[in-house]
């Protein structure tokens, strides 16, 4: 291929075991680099790795960092204390974090598809990969999640189209400049790094400002922030949603699963008609935003359409897992208040008789910065299940907890239990799940184990 240039012959990659960072890795081994990198434990992720000749060291040592590595790159969750970046640093090594890096990757491509926004980035670039790849594009893509469609969270392509989902944490994505660059909604989230609403709209502004001038930003037109993102911006803005934006929906209706069925309409003109298997409005946007950002590659709407329609999504996306004792399970990523909203707003219209949800809150920040708008947004589920707070990237922290989610929840008649662990929550489901209950695992922690132990038990 030889599309990138990075002024290195071989590359090292601390923490190569990551859902983006392997993928790189990887796109990087295909257009021809030598590639090697550590990681703390093995996984898949790692054997398949080595499976297509990259070497990973288990776990991270200075030793790894060896006189012919050029260039080393490192993800936002490495510390300065680290032996390898230590090592490297001590050598004289070039060291990028994983957004300059694919800064760099995407010069070497004339389309650079960006995927932004608060919520639905990683489906809505699902979704664009299916359309990209069914139109026969031959893009490359770097994906947060993996594509039902073949399991994968990344592809080398052969064509100057790359697909990115561009997420805002850190920043991270100021550092692309995109041909299309698509902001699905702009919500307070990552409080900790941004600090108030405010500092994530000035974030997306700055995106918005580097896609390049002879290029587009589709926006939704009624996102907050809007006039500020929009402001005097070198390139087009196109935009999409309701009645009002230039892309919007008409004649929308529901099945029986929630999945809806809708006519595009570009200005006052009906352009293709789309039957989605992904069930909720915020899907509906999702694929909405997609068949714009077709139009604009020059992709005829009806095959964009067609591709939309026999779209799978990504894992972990309202997934759906088995039955229980007649009861459905599903899984879901969601961890934001409007998100948790809007997916039990989906399960609401599938028919379930009772829909169960058992949440696992994503971080002590964000569960306290949210904590009023969390205990609100569980309107839709008849009941509440509650586990501890999945802590991530942060230390532990004694002043907020889920029993605090819980007052709040029960402060807004919600039907809601705590419970302590993984075990105690299977044994609880195994007792209560009836016929017709649709139990949605929720989170963006690992409380999908609970419904995958209980399908296995």
């Amino acid at each position: 291929m030889n599309k990138i240039n990075l002024n290195a012959k071989k590359v090292h990659f601390i923490g190569i075991g990551g859902i983006s960072m392997s993928g790189l890795a990887e796109v990087l081994k295909r257009d021809g680099y030598e590639v090697s990198g550590s990681d703390d434990v093995k996984s898949q992720i790692t054997n398949h790795l080595q499976d297509v000749g990259i070497h990973v060291f288990i776990p991270n040592a200075a030793a790894n960092i060896t006189d012919d590595i050029g260039l080393v790159v490192y993800t936002a969750a490495v510390k300065p204390s680290n032996p390898e970046f230590s090592a490297a640093k001590a050598m004289g090594k070039t060291l990028i974090d994983r957004a300059e890096l694919l800064g760099l990757m995407l010069r070497g491509y004339e389309y650079p598809i960006c995927v932004a926004g608060t919520h639905g980035k990683t489906t809505t670039t699902s979704l664009m990969a299916e359309v990209l790849l069914e139109s026969g594009l031959d893009p490359t893509i770097s994906i947060g999640g993996h594509l039902r469609r073949d399991g994968t969270n990344y592809r080398v392509g052969e064509s100057d189209y790359f697909l990115l989902e561009a997420c805002e944490y850190s920043n991270s994505f100021h550092h692309w400049h995109p041909y299309v660059g698509i902001i699905l909604n702009i919500d307070a989230d990552h409080l900790d790094f941004f600090g108030n609403f405010d500092g994530v709209v000035r974030s997306f502004r700055q995106f918005a400002q580097n896609i390049r001038p002879d290029g587009v930003l589709l926006i939704r037109h009624d996102t907050p922030g809007f006039d500020e993102v929009t402001r005097d911006l070198p390139c087009r803005v196109i935009t999409f949603g309701e009645k009002g934006a230039r892309f919007w929906t008409d004649n929308i209706k529901y099945d029986d699963t929630g999945c809806p069925s809708f006519d595009v309409i570009d200005g006052e003109t009906c352009i293709a008609q789309i039957h989605l298997s992904l069930p909720g409005r915020y899907n509906m946007l999702n694929a909405l935003s997609t068949l714009a950002a077709a139009v604009m590659l020059g992709i005829p709407p009806k095959a964009a359409a067609e591709a939309l329609t026999n779209a799978k999504g990504v894992k972990r996306r309202f997934e759906y897992k088995g039955t229980y004792n007649g009861a459905r399970i599903v899984d879901d990523y969601a961890h934001h208040p409007t998100e948790i909203s809007e997916c039990l707003k989906a399960a609401k219209n599938t028919g379930a008789k009772r829909v169960i949800c058992l949440f696992q809150p994503h971080t002590y920040t964000r569960t306290r910065n949210h904590l009023a708008d969390f205990a609100k947004s569980f309107k839709d589920a008849d009941q509440i299940l509650l586990l501890p707070i999945y802590a991530s990237r942060e230390a532990f922290d004694s002043s907020i907890s889920s029993k605090d989610l819980q007052e709040g929840i029960k402060s807004n008649d919600g039907n809601v239990i705590h419970l302590n662990n993984f075990p105690e929550a299977v044994i609880f489901l195994q007792q209560n799940l009836m016929p017709d209950d649709l139990l949605i695992t929720m989170g963006a922690g690992d409380v999908y184990f609970v419904g995958e132990t209980l399908l296995s038990s």
